[in-house]
């Protein structure tokens, strides 16, 4: 089975860390100290390295010049084959809509907009197994946005939420940068991994944290059937980024601060190689976020 078992995110976007920066904090991870630039741009080519060592296709642009988080490509937009729905992303991120667009288009993909007034962070907030899009809304991406995307790219929506950042109160936060709410899982690549997708009657894999998703989402989780599932400690999900990985659906390029799911993908029989990032995670992403699949 495993010698039939379909490759997943075949073919990636990336931009570069050339103009990566954490001047305007718009999530939790933004880190109060300076930022090694040149050692984030190390890191981008180790994961580039790791990626093609993984027999993924790696289709690069440059990163666009004005936009500090140009290097998370994830956020542009959700594709699907020669289909692509352009994201609707902060006012700190807002020139990278139009370069996004340009980009792909220029690769061939038909785009789509979304209806006024929505929010959505691409492929940040949708992850594709099979026919199934698991959604997080709540923070950058609207219920509303989703379920156009998933009836525009012919998927079935698997909808979710994650929890709230809170104050020293128990109130829920908003972002002060962003006005938008706020979460340590604000993106859901960021909570939850595909790890393989479904073939033949045999179901895909994911890995998930409980402890990050509300109840009603948990119980969702826990009581799907149509997925195998490997739990993730809320320790490595928010210190270790273990989520915001990518899989193949035969090597999986992830968190070198993730051993426990590392051990557990190696069970099921899954290659893992392991990047060591400290300065691209302070921009509240990782190895998921800076590539858009585009499959």
């Amino acid at each position: 089975m495993d010698d039939i078992m379909p490759l997943i995110n075949k073919t990636v976007l990336m931009s570069d860390a050339k103009h990566f920066s954490t001047e305007q904090p718009i999530n939790p991870y933004y880190h109060p100290i300076e930022v090694d630039y040149k050692k984030a741009i190390e890191e981008h080519e180790i994961i580039y390295g790791l990626l093609s060592r993984a027999g993924i296709q790696i289709t690069k642009v440059p990163s666009p010049t004005i936009c500090q988080d140009g290097v998370y490509t994830a956020n542009w937009a959700l594709v699907r084959g020669n289909k692509a729905v352009l994201s609707r992303l902060p006012n700190a991120r807002h020139d990278e809509e139009a370069y996004a667009e340009k980009v792909l288009t220029y690769l061939g993909k038909k785009v789509y907009h979304l209806p006024k007034g929505l929010k959505f962070s691409g492929q940040g907030d949708a992850l594709a197994c099979g026919d199934l899009l698991f959604c997080g809304s709540g923070y950058r991406s609207d219920i509303a946005a989703q379920a156009y995307v998933a009836k525009k790219l012919g998927y079935k929506r698997i909808q979710l939420k994650a929890l709230p950042e809170l104050n020293p109160n128990g109130k829920p936060m908003t972002n002060a940068a962003s006005g938008w709410p706020d979460s340590f899982f604000y993106d859901i690549d960021l909570a939850i991994a595909i790890i393989k997708g479904p073939i033949d009657g045999k179901k895909g894999l994911i890995a998930y944290c409980p402890e990050a998703f509300t109840p009603k989402s948990r119980k969702l989780l826990k009581n799907l059937d149509l997925v195998d599932k490997i739990e993730v400690s809320l320790d490595e999900a928010k210190l270790g980024f273990a989520t915001n990985l990518v899989s193949s659906g035969k090597t999986v390029i992830m968190s070198s601060h993730a051993p426990k799911l590392s051990k557990e993908l190696k069970k099921h029989g899954l290659e893992v190689l392991t990047a060591d990032i400290t300065e691209l995670c302070k921009g509240g992403g990782f190895i998921r976020c800076i590539t858009l699949t585009l499959d």
